[in-house]
């Protein structure tokens, strides 16, 4: 088991406190932090404060963070956020990222943003050559045609799409 530093439960104190001045810049920085951990929770924190603008911070996260858990993170972030702006570099992690696991997590997205948009994508995803990915584009394309077809209630229709 790890043990986790002091700098960071420090650093951590530090966040709760600027999370609750709503200090956007002060998270925008800590994506570029050394520590995954702090990247990861930085991510998490941008999109609970909400807004589209904070679309583009996690979309560069998702393209160009070294850790596919961080990478991960953004993806699962833009799909809850909901935002048509979140669609093409979801788009692009399904097709191109490295990691079988963001790619999984960026098909999901797909389904639950709700977008016509990213079926040409989740299509393609159909022939990944892992296996998750693969079922992930088919939960994600599921919801998208329920999304179209039945759902009265967006609310309900993005919550069964993953």
């Amino acid at each position: 088991m790890e043990v986790v530093p002091q700098s960071r439960i420090d650093l951590f104190a530090e966040m709760e406190s600027r999370y609750e001045k709503q200090d956007t810049e002060y998270f925008v920085k800590l994506l570029d932090h050394d520590d995954y951990v702090v990247r990861c929770r930085a991510t998490c924190i941008l999109v609970d404060i909400g807004g589209e603008d904070k679309v583009q911070y996690v979309a560069k996260v998702l393209k160009e963070d070294p850790n596919e858990l961080v990478r991960h993170e953004a993806a699962f972030s833009l799909g809850q956020m909901c935002y048509n702006s979140g669609i093409v570099p979801l788009e692009d992690a399904t097709a191109n990222d490295p990691s079988m696991f963001v790619r999984h997590e960026a098909a999901v997205a797909l389904g639950v943003v709700g977008s016509k948009s990213g079926s040409d994508v989740l299509e393609k995803a159909l022939n990944d050559p892992e296996e998750s990915v693969r079922h992930s584009a088919v939960v994600a394309l599921s919801n998208l045609e329920f999304m179209k077809t039945l759902s009265k209630n967006e609310k309900f229709a993005k919550l069964t799409g993953g």
